[in-house]
């Protein structure tokens, strides 16, 4: 029988002017949400308003062009790919414009401007469209765009960060003396004051970190900030709070572990916008909570091993590519049991 041709019509009665309801049967899923795709895309951009405008505030104009030309290079993608791929064109639903902030904001500052514009175009067409576009992708398509830019300029993905005399809007004490002690780039530098190898202490960063850390990517300039905005976002209900718990955690515990400052760990770097707004992404983590934090454990654990055993002086970005690869093994064996199932036990 072809269930999704079913339907239950009225019945002469019913005809007759019977009281009867009328019923439709059809295809799974029968519970339906009232959120849209644009709505949803819609809250995650004003949860990183205040971030962006905070870090433009900080990066100047070079700050702006960057994140500009990366969401003209994504909704310009995504525009294009739909066109010649004879697809729906879908830039009003808001995720390529989405997918341009979150790239522009994991890249310094500084970067020529067309490098964001050919990161946008990668994350749409190499890290969604390729797979069958919103919902079909393996990977975060905004990491993508990073790691292909990262990996294809890496010099200046690098050295591309804000100087001390730029900076001078959060100027205090702790950045003052971090540039008199190390002529290292800033990224570099955070990498040796998390190893303990500069002669400053790591807790004099707390304060510039948590309200205005001029040394890192555009995202990267307030942990409050980018608190606040998974705060909108766990209010609305739309991300899992594992995810970041687990994620930041794992990261906290395992720098203690390994005597390293784990205040210091969580805040520097790119590790509270990738547990918040990267790591959470629906479409790329596990269904189930318990793969949610499986994920969000493995991220962690990814993290600190290249964060202190490996030539990079950051990990997040890897972290969750990597472990958005074992996403489907994730899914795949810690999927409930199916309501009236019976687990099946071999024979001795």
């Amino acid at each position: 029988m072809d269930f999704k041709s079913l339907k239950i019509t009225k019945t002469a009665k019913e005809k007759s002017g019977g009281g009867a309801d009328l019923f439709t049967v059809g295809v799974s899923p029968h519970v339906r949400d009232a959120d849209t795709t644009t709505r949803i895309m819609g809250w995650v951009i004003i949860a990183l308003l205040p971030l962006t405008v905070y870090g433009v505030y900080i990066g100047g104009i070079s700050a702006f062009i960057v994140i500009a030309m990366s969401i003209i290079g994504a909704v310009g993608a995504e525009y294009v790919m739909q066109k010649l791929m004879h697809r729906a064109v879908t830039v009003g639903d808001l995720s390529a414009l989405l997918t341009g902030l979150l790239l522009g904001l994991t890249l310094p500052p500084r970067l020529p401007f067309w490098m964001p514009l050919i990161g946008g175009i990668v994350a749409i067409v190499l890290g969604k469209q390729v797979f069958g576009g919103l919902g079909h992708n393996i990977f975060n398509p905004a990491l993508v765009g990073r790691a292909v830019i990262f990996i294809s300029w890496s010099r200046l993905m690098t050295t591309s960060y804000l100087s001390s005399p730029q900076a001078a809007v959060v100027q205090t004490s702790a950045i003052k003396s971090i540039n008199a002690v190390t002529t290292a780039t800033p990224l570099q530098t955070m990498h040796n004051v998390r190893d303990g190898q500069a002669a400053l202490s790591a807790s004099r960063y707390y304060g510039p970190l948590f309200l205005g850390n001029p040394w890192g990517c555009i995202g990267e300039v307030s942990a409050l900030l980018i608190l606040l905005g998974l705060g909108v976002l766990l209010y609305n209900g739309l991300v899992d709070w594992r995810i970041p718990v687990s994620y930041i955690g794992t990261v906290v515990t395992l720098s203690w572990i390994l005597g390293m400052d784990p205040l210091f760990s969580a805040l520097s770097g790119g590790l509270l916008i990738g547990a918040c707004f990267m790591a959470t992404d629906y479409v790329t983590n596990p269904m189930t909570w318990w793969g949610k934090v499986v994920f969000a454990v493995g991220c962690g654990i990814i993290t600190v091993v290249l964060r202190f055993y490996s030539n990079l002086p950051e990990g997040v970005m890897f972290s969750i590519l990597v472990m958005n690869g074992f996403t489907p093994l994730i899914d795949r064996y810690l999927k409930p049991r199916r309501f009236g199932a019976k687990r099946v036990v071999s024979a001795a």
